[in-house]
């Protein structure tokens, strides 16, 4: 039997696909679409009926494949759907006398002897059992579920007959292969053949879901599902009685909508059931097909589950990666999105977040009925094949990097993520069968926001402790202990996700504390090596580069940016300086803002940027007035860094500050590939938002009451915040701005803008590399000879993943006996770290004596720029408090919007580097400025000095 069985199988599965090879060599010589689609659509027919046929004639396994097959209506073609839907129906019945001998032999009795009623015609017959209906001696209904003779051999042999044609299909079509899902199928499969181990996971479900507790508190009805789960009465191996619950059968759509069942409230219910089981208890039906559903036939028309002996099980952690990676794909956080699949197991070959994101999303995606999700999956075929494009592409480059070639962009496919999938896609058909329209990310995100803030810092009401939110490291001073009070406090109130704080005095390193978490959906905690999003706090960075060439005579600061960009000398911009850029004086704040409302990410264009602004025409005549250049300043800056230096930003960067200070692996102007696990996601303090709302709507009214245009300078500039933002997102419907703060978050933490060249708002640091930076500033260039004792030390880390060169093939050398990773950061460290200590040797990385004029734009270079303003050439002037700015100038610095800051005192050899991912107004920036400098006996910068001070446009929501 097992051999005709096997070779039955393996005949129709190579009738099947030699049909569909002929058809794609057949439809080249088609004359038109429609003979295409006849073609293709006769071939589904006869295939659909040749398989329908054969599981019909084989049962145990490919019933159930079949019956899953069914659910597709989002996938195959209608032909599949039509036949392989009877497959839901009752399979033939086995005889009552083998339905008694088994009774017999697992209760030790005859049915007639347990029962007072016993149905001889089975209620339906399924793959594995067959159910009766029966009444019990003290008069309970109920129901038997009796499995078949001989078919545990069956399902056994199916199963190895599936992987073999799974074989098949990988060798034929190796972007087609299925063998992680099928592995781990036919490790859970075979746990449907013991009734004692389904009545235990009907019994866990039931009390899980808690649907008979009507006294639930307000915290579990958050969570509350409203389904029915049958109770347990007797379970053997092969015998499982339970009690009857008379309902609809869930693909009886005509029934369901002769009693008026509303369709989308049934799916969404059965789809919160899931999402309960899933993210909030960890154990999961795994096998939702219609068959294991009913619907009550009274109102409410309340969902009932049946069987549950394939379930899985998730541990905490997976839990919380599985949640993680729905609300990444929510939010839109790719550092979030790879850290989940990190913590699942799953690993990719190939560095390509991008498309990780889309197909993680396309799973998440809504359901619709099955005639128009076609267009969905003709859609989605488009794409999946653009994607293995990219795929090849990407192939080919890492091949001249020396990496071995793989088809297959997936490493490693967990289990758990098997099922997880399996059971999306089941709900998705359900969805499309009955004809409903679910968004799942919806639906299940209230369940996975429950399961990801339960257990861990980021839960609701948590008690926040100094071993739970700041990450353990010696203090370096006194200070340091007062300041994780203060971040305790801050946190406690929520006003704090996740913070770095570090500071310089005298050369030496007086604070590097961590705390909180990387993200609002990403619990692992702040490190000192942490990388934050940091917007404007870039144009520091920016602007000590230019700096950097006049020191070194590559470019003049009152020279004319043409004399270096000669594409730049048009439509009136032939007078511009450098000094007017880096004052914020060029009359070019709003140059790009029409290209980058029509497609914001033009911006993470480098290339096309620069050539856009080559080509743009100023507003006011350069030096007119002083108006804030939110994202132009960086790409000006940029494009005169380049030109005049015959080399690529990030090349300088790393030449003239990242080496000589020491900071690689914690200070980039676009991150490379590879450190996403360091990032620190952005997300919003929902409370301050409306207090940005009142200050811009203040500031536009102080604003229209003045004349003079350098004096509003104050004012947000928001059309160059405007460029950072989606073009749906460009203006709330009161034109008051908002939206476009609550979407910088969504957007900066893609990885296309995280990886672009910004220069004046994408820089990723860590406090203590940005602290290091300032300091350095602060003895006019001479890098300091201490360092943070923090671990992992700064500069540990290589400023360019080495992953692909020092192993391709991913394997360890057996000699030493090291791991993988082991041995990449032991080589990391060999390259790095001979730099790093030579840099503690360098000597000053400016030679300007003047060079703090030169920021200022005091002294001999204040007739460069305007000397009453904020801003210097390049650097925001940090002042004491006083009335007059030029005599209270103490430092200079930059800070962004949402509260990230680094600036220094120069007379007090002292700096200080804030970086947060909760954005706000910048009150926390500004109670931590006021504690570092009160007890180090400082004065604290004006704008930090009391609540509502003013910020400058650097800080406030009006700019990057």
């Amino acid at each position: 039997m097992g051999w005709g069985r096997q070779m039955r199988v393996f005949l129709v599965a190579l009738r099947v696909f030699v049909e569909y090879r002929v058809v794609q060599r057949r439809e080249k010589w088609a004359k038109s679409t429609s003979d295409r689609n006849k073609l293709w659509k006769k071939a589904h027919e006869r295939n659909a009926k040749r398989i329908h046929n054969a599981i019909v004639g084989l049962e145990g396994l490919w019933v159930k494949a079949g019956q899953y097959l069914s659910t597709r209506a989002d996938v195959l073609p209608d032909p599949y759907i039509e036949v392989l839907r009877l497959l839901q129906d009752s399979l033939p019945p086995r005889s009552i006398k083998e339905v008694k001998a088994t009774i017999k032999k697992e209760l030790g009795k005859d049915p007639s002897e347990l029962f007072a009623e016993f149905d001889t015609t089975p209620l339906a017959t399924a793959s594995i059992a067959q159910v009766h209906r029966a009444r019990t001696k003290e008069g309970r209904d109920v129901v038997v579920k009796i499995q078949h003779q001989g078919i545990k051999d069956i399902i056994l042999q199916d199963l190895k007959n599936a992987r073999t044609i799974v074989q098949w299909v990988a060798w034929a079509e190796p972007d087609y292969d299925f063998a992680p899902v099928m592995d781990e199928w036919c490790n859970e499969v075979p746990k449907e053949l013991n009734f004692k181990l389904e009545a235990e996971n009907t019994k866990k479900v039931a009390k899980n879901l808690d649907y008979n507790n009507k006294e639930a508190s307000a915290e579990l009805s958050k969570s509350h599902v409203d389904v029915l789960v049958p109770e347990i009465v007797q379970a053997t191996e092969r015998v499982l009685i339970m009690v009857y619950m008379d309902g609809v059968r869930l693909n009886d759509v005509a029934k369901l909508k002769e009693l008026g069942v509303d369709m989308q409230v049934l799916v969404e219910s059965i789809t919160r059931s899931y999402a309960h089981q899933i993210y909030v208890d960890g154990f999961f039906n795994a096998d939702p097909h219609p068959g294991n559903f009913l619907v009550s036939k009274v109102p409410p028309f309340k969902p009932i589950l049946l069987d549950f002996g394939l379930t899985k099980s998730l541990t905490f952690n997976k839990k919380q990666a599985l949640a993680k990676m729905l609300l990444a794909c929510a939010e839109g956080d790719y550092a979030a999105l790879l850290s989940s699949f990190t913590e699942l197991g799953l690993k990719l070959r190939m560095d390509m977040p991008e498309d990780a994101m889309q197909v993680t999303n396309f799973f998440f995606r809504r359901s619709i009925p099955g005639k128009e999700s076609v267009e969905d999956i003709k859609k989605w075929t488009k794409e999946n094949e653009d994607r293995r494009k990219r795929f090849q592409e990407k192939q080919k480059e890492e091949a001249e990097k020396g990496a071995s070639l793989h088809r297959n962009p997936v490493d490693a496919f967990p289990g758990d993520i098997v099922f997880f999938m399996r059971v999306l896609n089941l709900l998705r058909g359900l969805s499309s069968m009955l004809g409903a329209k679910v968004v799942y990310l919806e639906v299940m995100r209230p369940f996975a926001e429950t399961a990801l803030f339960s257990g861990n810092v980021l839960s609701s009401g948590r008690m926040l402790e100094t071993d739970n939110w700041i990450y353990k490291t010696p203090p370096h001073s006194s200070i340091e202990t007062k300041l994780w009070e203060l971040l305790l406090n801050l946190g406690r109130k929520e006003q704090i996700l996740g913070v770095q704080v570090c500071a310089y005095k005298d050369g030496k390193v007086v604070l590097d504390t961590a705390g909180g978490v990387l993200g609002k959906f990403d619990p692992r905690p702040v490190q000192p090596d942490s990388l934050f999003s940091c917007f404007s706090v870039t144009k520091g960075i920016t602007a000590g580069l230019v700096h950097w060439l006049a020191d070194r005579g590559k470019l003049s600061l009152s020279d004319k940016v043409s004399t270096y960009w000669p594409e730049f000398a048009v439509n009136g911009k032939d007078n511009i300086t450098v000094a007017h850029v880096l004052n914020h004086a060029a009359g070019l704040q709003n140059a790009l803002t029409s290209d980058l409302k029509s497609d914001p990410l033009v911006m993470c264009n480098w290339d096309e940027t620069l050539k856009k602004l080559a080509a743009s025409t100023p507003e006011s005549p350069p030096g007119a007035k002083q108006v804030y250049h939110a994202l132009t300043f960086g790409w000006l800056c940029g494009g005169i860094i380049e030109k005049a230096s015959g080399k690529k930003f990030q090349d300088l960067l790393e030449e003239a500050f990242v080496q000589p200070i020491g900071l690689a692996g914690e200070f980039y102007i676009g991150v490379p590939a590879g450190i996403e696990d360091r990032l620190a996601s952005l997300s919003l303090d929902t409370e301050e938002v409306k207090t940005m709302k009142e200050v811009i709507e203040k500031q536009r009214a102080i604003s229209s009451l003045k004349s003079n245009p350098v004096e509003s300078f104050a004012e947000p500039s928001e059309m160059a915040m405007k460029q950072a933002t989606p073009q749906n997102s460009l203006d709330g419907e009161d034109g008051d701005g908002m939206s476009t703060i609550t979407a910088l978050p969504v957007l900066f933490n893609t990885l296309f803008v995280r990886r672009a060249i910004i220069p004046a708002a994408n820089g990723h640091f860590s406090a203590r590399a940005l602290a290091r930076y300032y300091a350095t500033l602060a003895t006019a260039g001479a890098v300091p000879s201490a360092s943070s004792s923090s671990e992992p030390r700064l500069g540990s880390h290589p400023q360019k993943p080495l992953e692909k060169k020092l192993d391709p093939l991913g394997k360890g050398s057996k000699k030493d006996g090291m791991k993988h990773q082991d041995r990449i950061s032991k080589a990391a460290a060999d390259i790095e770290a001979p730099k790093i200590a030579d840099t503690l040797k360098s000597s000053n990385i400016y030679s300007n004596p003047k060079i703090h004029d030169a920021f200022l734009a005091a002294g001999e270079y204040s007739k460069l720029a305007y000397t009453d303003e904020k801003f210097g050439l390049g650097f925001r002037r940090i002042t004491s408090g006083g009335s007059n700015l030029a005599e209270e100038v103490i430092g200079f610095g930059h800070s962004g919007v949402g509260g990230s800051t680094g600036f220094c005192y120069p007379g007090h050899n002292f700096s200080l580097a804030i970086t947060l991912n909760k954005l706000s107004q910048g009150e926390v920036t500004a109670q931590i400025a006021r504690l570092v400098t009160s007890e180090l006996g400082l004065p604290c910068p004006a704008m930090y000095s009391s609540v509502g001070a003013d910020r400058g446009p650097d800080m406030t929501g009006g700019a990057l």
